[in-house]
């Protein structure tokens, strides 16, 4: 059977907090979340309550109010908007035929579709089985295989036989396999602290525009989209500042509120690049209305990842449709661009350039011009201000900057004068 283009889908939400814009900022969100897993939103039914329903998230009433609208709109899904125990799928169920989701299954699913690389693939699948394992409510229900509708697709479409055992054992099998590729990613790390390439990591709330800003400021193919969760695995590439040095910047995976517990143990290797990075470039997005929600959001993932210590410039991006009530709130340094800007992306590498110098320290060396290699590392790998050549002495004369702990530092001392 073919699926259809796009699952008919009625958000659920309990409204439990008194911040009323926070609560429709979440359903938003939601509804932006379902379009990018191919999903059209008919309706939206909200209560509020003090605390959800332990038995079926919403009251009674409101359940009986879901069964006529999902009768009415012929709907194929209902997402709620918090996380669903075991027992209320199972009571909800029983009164409404339509499929059910919370918002952790829908964020899997997205995962799922975006992931790339053997490890984002491996990932989301331990994730989705870690969030399965509870939920299979010791019926030895059949699942075959992961569905076709959101919320049930695997990143492959994973044949499971839905015996515990089964799924324990896949999950040791999938750890066994990501430990090894993180062995592989420490190696390549190792080897870029030993050569001491200067390395920028872009963070941010999902949809900031990081792989846009991305791809113009390193010229790379990195998946962009004005969708959630466009980019799921870590890509790095290099980038060159205005003088002509070279540093490594990559493009990691949007941050959201009230992710997924599975998914942040999942997903933390993949954040690990982040805790190797000299420097962190957060993107806001200004047009947002939630922008400072969102700002919040990422520096609390940052303190529970322990790399808020890390430098940091904050890069409010989409300029030209900057919100009306906008207003910077960063403590860090800050700059205001449109990413599709040439002018604004120069003045963003200007800001990187100035940050990296204040982690430098200033060198003035006599280079003999027989020493063509080393001049050559000078205009790469160090901030070089001044270069001048002095025909009697046959040297060049340089004034610039380097990093303490890079090799090149060392070599410097001989001709320091």
């Amino acid at each position: 059977m073919e699926q259809k283009e796009f699952e008919k889908v009625i958000l659920v939400g309990c409204q439990t907090v008194e911040d009323d814009l926070h609560y429709e900022y979440s359903l938003e969100e939601l509804e932006s979340l379902t379009e990018t897993a191919k999903g059209k939103v008919l309706a939206t039914l909200t209560q509020k309550r003090d605390r959800a329903h332990p038995a079926t998230y919403i009251g009674k009433g409101k359940v009986e109010e879901l069964q006529a609208l999902e009768e009415q709109l012929e709907a194929d899904l209902i997402i709620f908007n918090d996380e669903l125990s075991p027992s209320q799928v199972r009571n909800l169920s029983s009164s409404i035929s339509a499929r059910i989701i919370d918002r952790t299954q829908l964020i899997l699913d997205i995962f799922a579709q975006r992931a790339r690389s053997k490890e984002g693939k491996l990932q989301v699948e331990l994730a989705q089985l870690q969030y399965l394992l509870p939920r299979l409510g010791g019926q030895g229900t059949q699942l075959s295989r992961l569905g076709a509708g959101i919320g049930t697709r695997g990143p492959g479409e994973t044949k499971l036989e839905s015996d515990r055992r089964h799924i324990r054992r896949r999950i040791d099998d999938i750890k066994t396999q990501l430990s090894v590729v993180v062995q592989h990613r420490d190696r390549y790390r190792e080897r870029r602290k030993k050569n001491k390439t200067f390395q920028i990591a872009l963070v941010g709330y999902t949809n900031a525009g990081k792989s846009t800003l991305f791809n113009r400021l390193t010229e790379a193919d990195s998946y962009e989209e004005n969708q959630l969760f466009a980019t799921l695995d870590p890509m790095t590439r290099k980038m060159i500042l205005p003088s002509g040095f070279g540093a490594l910047m990559t493009d990691t995976v949007g941050f959201i509120q009230d992710l997924p517990t599975t998914l942040i143990a999942a997903f933390r290797s993949t954040l690990e690049e982040v805790r190797e990075a000299d420097l962190l470039l957060h993107v806001v997005d200004m047009s947002n209305a939630d922008y400072f929600q969102h700002e919040q959001t990422v520096q609390k993932l940052l303190e529970d990842l322990e790399i808020q210590q890390i430098p940091q410039i904050t890069v409010y991006n989409k300029r030209d449709s900057q919100h009306p009530d906008f207003v910077p709130t960063a403590k860090t340094e800050t700059v205001l661009i449109s990413a599709f800007e040439e002018d604004d992306r120069l003045k963003l590498k200007q800001k990187i350039e100035q940050t990296v110098i204040g982690l430098m320290e200033p060198y003035q060396v006599e280079v003999p011009s027989t020493e063509g290699k080393l001049l050559s590392q000078l205009k790469n790998e160090t901030i070089l201000r001044e270069l001048s050549f002095h025909e009697e002495k046959q040297v060049y004369t340089c004034k610039g900057y380097a990093l303490k702990d890079h090799q090149i530092y060392g070599q410097l001392n001989r001709y320091t004068v």
